[in-house]
């Protein structure tokens, strides 16, 4: 799977979590490629609740988000994770753009949950710099597994 969301407002997700970690280049493009992965299977899921509602349209219900929050209220970029959504979802399908905004805010949300675990994980193995490892060992602690 190709990288498509950019490493730089990932690195200032993790870096926002990180207290007065350092973060390594590692741990921030393992963060990326974690969410990048996870919002592909969401758009997937959503691709499956718009095709049963005879919908070629993912909207943000689709991804189970009530409100939709403001674009510039996101560190995410949107034109990214909309080619994230489209990884795992046949081209018939659009996403509108408040699914994008959502799965950006969803992702988000679960990069911030990571990376703050990623940094107790740092911190509780006595290093001052968040590594690849934590990210992974969250993961696996969490079965969130690509």
């Amino acid at each position: 799977m190709s990288v498509e969301l950019p490493f730089a407002p990932v690195d200032s997700i993790i870096r926002r979590n990180a207290g007065g970690l350092r973060v390594s280049a590692e741990a921030t493009e393992a963060l990326t490629r974690r969410i990048q992965s996870r919002g592909a299977t969401l758009a997937a899921d959503a691709a499956e609740a718009a095709s049963a509602d005879g919908r070629k349209t993912l909207m943000a219900m689709d991804f189970g988000v009530g409100e939709v929050p403001e674009k510039d209220a996101l560190e995410l970029p949107i034109a990214p994770v909309d080619r994230i959504a489209r990884l795992d979802i046949d081209d018939r399908y659009r996403v509108a753009m408040d699914a994008r905004i959502a799965l950006a805010s969803i992702l988000e949300r679960e990069a911030d949950d990571v990376a703050a675990a990623a940094s107790l994980l740092a911190e509780h193995a006595g290093r001052r710099t968040v590594k690849a490892e934590d990210v992974e060992l969250y993961a696996q602690l969490t079965h969130y597994v690509e």
